[in-house]
C-alpha cells in the first residue's frame, strides 16, 4: 500500500539542498513502482520543475564564477547583475 502525499507544484523550494532533497525523495518513490499513475504523473511534473530550479541556481552560481576578476591577489568574486 502506498502512501498518498500531495505536491504543491506552484511551491518553490527554500534552498538548492531543498530542492535537491525533495527531489531525491521524489525519484525515490517513483522507482519503488508503488505509485498510482496520477500520483507518479504529479510527481514526475514535481520533479521536472525541481530540476528547472536547480539548473538555474546553477547557471546563476556559474554566471557569478565567470565574473571572477583577476587582481593582484588572485582574483574578486563580484555579482554579475553589477557588471550590466
Amino acid at each position: 500500500m502506498s502512501k498518498k502525499t500531495t505536491t504543491t507544484p506552484s511551491a518553490e523550494p527554500a534552498s538548492f539542498e531543498a530542492a535537491m532533497a525533495e527531489l531525491e525523495a521524489l525519484v525515490a518513490r517513483m522507482e519503488e513502482g508503488e505509485l498510482p499513475l496520477e500520483e507518479s504523473i504529479s510527481a514526475y511534473q514535481r520533479g521536472a520543475e525541481l530540476l528547472r530550479h536547480c539548473e538555474k541556481i546553477l547557471a546563476d552560481a556559474e554566471q557569478r564564477i565567470k565574473v571572477l576578476m583577476p587582481d593582484g591577489d588572485g582574483g574578486t568574486l563580484q555579482d554579475y547583475d553589477d557588471q550590466a
